[in-house]
């Protein structure tokens, strides 16, 4: 896990950035309508369709807009859009792997754009299972504790089956077995005192690459370019940042 916390704080500085844009919005639509269109529309019986309606909402996406992307993605009225699921893999800066997920609705395109930018930056694409053999699909949620003990929730949280935990000021983060998280999640929302600020499916490294800080400043730019893209919806890393290489990035 070493390195995660560290690139989720980034994301959430980056989340509000991409709201302004309105980019955000479009991505979250994208997330809820391959839910929906590879399981029931009733997010009470799709869990990965809860997962990205909860999403939406705490980032506060207008109802109206989530009911549309549901309707989309469940082949209902006749804005019905198709999307294709492709995940890239790649080597970056020191030869860390990158995991790419994309929604798409022309993957000439969005292969184009990704290796472009991969190649911009000194990466390049790496054939399926180059990358990958070295992530598992976990459940991560995020929460923020309004009252009471953080290490006390935490331990609480791991008793109730969870896979691990990371306290950052008042925050928490969860990381749970991909088998386990729908489970974790429901017991989460039942404790009083906290918020969840994020809950989601991720791909964690089983070993991760201390990057010096030229190449962790140029790996960070380059998520950041990668998540840019329209068609992109997630990037993973097993990369690991200084704190010096961080304060660059930001700065």
């Amino acid at each position: 896990m070493s390195g995660h916390s560290k690139w989720s704080t980034i994301k959430h500085k980056k989340g509000a950035a991409d709201a302004k844009r309105g980019q955000l919005f479009t991505k979250l639509s994208r997330e809820i309508m391959i839910a929906a269109k590879q399981g029931d529309p009733n997010p009470d019986l799709n869990f990965r369709l809860r997962l990205a309606v909860d999403n939406a909402k705490s980032l506060n996406m207008p109802k109206d807009n989530i009911e549309r992307a549901i309707s989309k993605g469940s082949g209902v009225g006749s804005d019905t859009v198709t999307l294709e699921e492709i995940t890239y893999e790649a080597y970056g800066p020191g030869g860390i792997g990158i995991i790419i997920q994309t929604l798409t609705d022309n993957k000439n395109r969005t292969a184009a754009e990704v290796r472009s930018q991969l190649t911009r930056s000194g990466g390049n694409l790496a054939g399926t299972g180059s990358v990958s053999w070295n992530f598992e699909q976990k459940g991560i949620i995020n929460l923020r504790v309004i009252d009471g003990d953080e290490e006390e929730i935490a331990l609480d949280i791991v008793d109730n089956g969870a896979e691990d935990f990371e306290i950052i000021d008042k925050s928490i983060h969860v990381t749970a077995t991909y088998e386990k998280f729908s489970e974790i999640k429901s017991k989460i929302e039942t404790i009083e005192g906290i918020e969840i600020t994020e809950a989601d499916l991720a791909l964690v490294p089983n070993t991760t690459t201390m990057l010096n800080d030229k190449e962790g400043t140029q790996t960070l730019k380059l998520i950041e370019t990668l998540e840019d893209l329209d068609d992109v919806s997630k990037v993973f890393s097993n990369a690991d940042f200084s704190e010096k290489s961080i304060n660059d990035f930001e700065n």
